[in-house]
């Protein structure tokens, strides 16, 4: 079985840090978990590595998709598993870090997802919200995986219910797929939001709309997947509404604190993850000591 280190968590709360560093002490290879940093163009408002960082260490599965292509949880399912079996056949050890807690999570227990196409509520009238609430009543662990705008997928898990009288997925006992040493990050909640915000501030200074400009050129609709990612659909709306660039910085800072809310929700359910509170008197280099610490018993590493 291949091994396999996870570092998860909320937005803005250093798992990409960590993990940088761990790769270095450790000789291993990074592997991308977030849903978005798969789609060039899209640097800034995914906070994704830079390209120094990159350099240091390699990654794996990021820009990989121009921001007009699709990218599904299977899509990662399959080009994780290729990635993590090529690092272990290298000799190194993979290290998964990210926050999409639908792809980590099917990743590492195997979920096989439902084949059936949408066909009998394509045409749906219902608001999309109003579809999301039906969801959330009949299967809320699918609600919970969908975003409540993405009004595609929702039909598709309604569609489930309605043709196969079960939900899109099923709860089941988690059976890992890999020999695995996962790790959540977290901290103060108060402490992560402020985080956040400096975040959201950086953002903004480094260029993000700008970068908004460069890749709606491309000729990108506003709807397009790759444009869903917090920080620049709420942008996109503020330039098409004409409203002020402070008023669009806080909607995104409040989007993020809701998403890190979500986050930590889901992780939640992951009981396989051992937790790291980050705090006053628990720093970053005492998190890396940790893992080093849990790797060298798990798989004999000095």
């Amino acid at each position: 079985m291949n091994r396999l280190i996870v570092i998860a968590g909320p937005t803005a709360v250093g798992k990409s840090a960590l993990a940088l560093r761990l790769a270095q002490q450790l000789d291993g290879e990074i592997i991308s978990g977030d849903s978005m940093c798969v789609y060039r163009g899209l640097d800034i408002g995914t906070a994704k590595p830079s390209v120094s960082e990159q350099k240091i260490v390699p990654h794996h599965l990021i820009d990989i998709r121009r921001p007009t292509e699709p990218f599904s949880v299977v899509d990662f399912q399959q080009l994780a598993a290729v990635a993590i079996d090529e690092v272990n056949r290298r000799g190194k050890l993979p290290i998964l870090v990210g926050g999409t807690g639908l792809y980590i999570q099917a990743l590492l227990e195997g979920y096989q997802f439902n084949p059936t196409p949408i066909t009998t509520l394509r045409d749906d009238a219902e608001p999309t919200d109003t579809l999301y609430e039906r969801l959330n009543e009949r299967d809320p662990l699918t609600a919970g995986r969908i975003h409540p705008n993405d009004r595609k997928r929702i039909l598709r898990a309604l569609e489930v219910i309605t043709t196969e009288n079960q939900p899109l997925s099923t709860d089941k006992a988690a059976q890992l797929q890999y020999d695995c040493l996962s790790f959540g990050l977290t901290m103060d909640r108060q402490a992560l939001y402020h985080r956040i915000d400096q975040r959201v501030d950086q953002m903004v200074e480094q260029g993000l709309l700008a970068e908004i400009d460069a890749i709606l050129t491309q000729g990108l609709t506003a709807n397009a997947t790759a444009l869903q990612a917090i920080g620049y659909k709420e942008f996109i709306a503020a330039i098409q509404n004409n409203l002020p660039l402070e008023m669009a910085v806080e909607q995104v800072k409040m989007a993020s604190r809701r998403y890190a809310k979500r986050q930590l929700t889901w992780f939640r359910r992951m009981s396989y993850l051992e937790w790291i509170e980050l705090d006053s008197t628990s720093t970053m280099d005492m998190a890396l000591d940790l893992i080093l610490r849990r790797v060298a018993e798990r798989y004999a590493i000095k």
